[in-house]
């Protein structure tokens, strides 16, 4: 019974970072714009290490919703940012993704170790 609970609440988060992916790519990034790119990138990034992590059993199901709930908001943060600026995000939105993105990180490597 467990098992078939774990395995649903697994679905659930493959689907929602599928999702959360594929959202992020909802507004296409201007070729040589290196500031909507770099923060995709790592958004992409972190979304293969949360996959990796639970692949391997190191982050649990609930712990992976949660990562990939942390990264939908920088997600949506970007798009929003680059639909107001013509698919342009400014340097101040920049950091502040970054900075989410460096605590998102640290949660990520902590819950691995």
């Amino acid at each position: 019974m467990k098992s078939n609970v774990v395995a649903a609440v697994l679905a659930g988060v493959m689907g929602l970072t599928v999702a959360s992916a594929s959202f992020a790519q909802t507004v296409a990034p201007l070729p040589g714009h290196p500031r909507v790119n770099q923060v995709d990138a790592r958004l992409a990034h972190q979304q293969a290490r949360v996959q990796a992590g639970v692949a391997k059993g190191q982050i649990t199901a609930r712990q992976a919703a949660r990562d990939t709930r942390r990264e939908d908001r920088v997600a949506t943060h970007l798009a929003r940012n680059a639909a107001h600026h013509n698919g342009h995000i400014t340097k101040v939105a920049q950091r502040r993704m970054n900075r989410a993105l460096n605590r998102n990180s640290r949660a990520i490597r902590n819950q691995r170790a």
